[in-house]
């Protein structure tokens, strides 16, 4: 039996999501979605879905890339995934060697790259020399039949909308995004400073869903939101869930969570998941009341090419 990796094609979608799901069941893929990022991918993205194909079944996937929002040039992603029972065939080592020399190609000086705490797989980064950085956690509330808190009455003067009602202009949403964005904690942080690209890029996604995206609203300005990202099924991701600086610690981004959510389960949705930095206690705070459990954890790994 050979493994061999090739670019993804269009109409490898079906199978990307199967390995993807099966590898990483906590994150929301659709196939409109894997076509659609690949399609839009930012030039300076220097994006490449790679597949790795054994006797023509697909038994792994990665997707790389550089950060071309970092004010750092250089930064590289790849995070492999290979379906399950199928490991120990070579197929992520292969993933990882053509990513690495994609990347190192296009100018990357480092390659990022999330692993599940788990210790096979911290041992495969490890042994090609990643080191880790950070963690997150994975998060699920059961939306069926959990215990999801009584939905929150704004207070005096907050209003919530959801995303669509800025359908006709949603820069507001753009500039909220850019700011809670720039104060998130990342080794590799981003600057929103491109309006025509998110619009592409975010507005214009298909696992955005403006109807369940909740905006907190303070005298006809924009000051919290919380994205909705969804598989048009029954499974819902919180995407950025932020505050501009001069409305912070009022609890806004925590109402719009909340009016979200209730959204969602009214919609139908029976699964969130959302992600949580291990040591940001705070938020973690927030999903826990909210009745979130951990169901995984990430360990960021990076290595330093050349």
């Amino acid at each position: 039996m050979t493994v061999i990796v090739r670019d993804f094609l269009p109409a490898d979608a079906e199978d990307w999501v199967r390995v993807r799901r099966a590898a990483l069941p906590y994150m929301v893929t659709t196939p409109d979605q894997v076509g659609f990022e690949l399609a839009n991918a930012h030039p300076d993205r220097r994006y490449r879905l790679l597949v790795a194909e054994e006797d023509g079944e697909i038994i792994g996937t990665a997707q790389v890339g550089i950060a071309h929002e970092s004010p750092e040039p250089g930064q590289g992603f790849c995070n492999p995934y290979t379906l399950p029972g199928r490991t120990g065939r070579g197929a992520g080592s292969l993933l990882v060697r053509t990513a690495e020399e994609h990347l190192a190609a296009v100018g990357a000086v480092a390659v990022y790259t999330w692993v599940l705490d788990e210790p096979a797989s911290r041992a495969f980064a490890e042994k090609r020399g990643y080191t880790p950085s950070r963690s997150a956690h994975f998060l699920h509330l059961d939306l069926a039949h959990g215990t999801l808190p009584s939905r929150q009455d704004p207070p005096a003067g907050v209003e919530l909308r959801t995303a669509a009602d800025f359908a006709d202009d949603p820069r507001p949403l753009f500039e909220a995004d850019a700011e809670s964005t720039a104060d998130e904690p990342s080794d590799t942080p981003a600057e929103l400073t491109d309006y025509e690209d998110w619009l592409q890029h975010t507005w214009n996604h298909p696992g955005l869903d403006r109807e369940l995206t909740s905006v907190a609203v303070v005298d006809g300005e924009v000051a919290a939101f919380s994205a909705a990202n969804t598989d048009g099924l029954t499974r819902y991701w919180s995407g950025m869930t932020g505050t501009r600086r001069a409305y912070r610690n009022r609890g806004l981004a925590k109402l719009a969570k909340s009016d979200s959510l209730h959204r969602a389960r009214t919609a139908g949705y029976t699964d969130a998941y959302t992600g949580n930095d291990t040591d940001n206690g705070p938020m973690l705070a927030i999903n826990t009341w909210f009745g979130y459990e951990i169901c995984a954890t990430e360990v960021r790994h990076v290595r330093t090419l050349g």
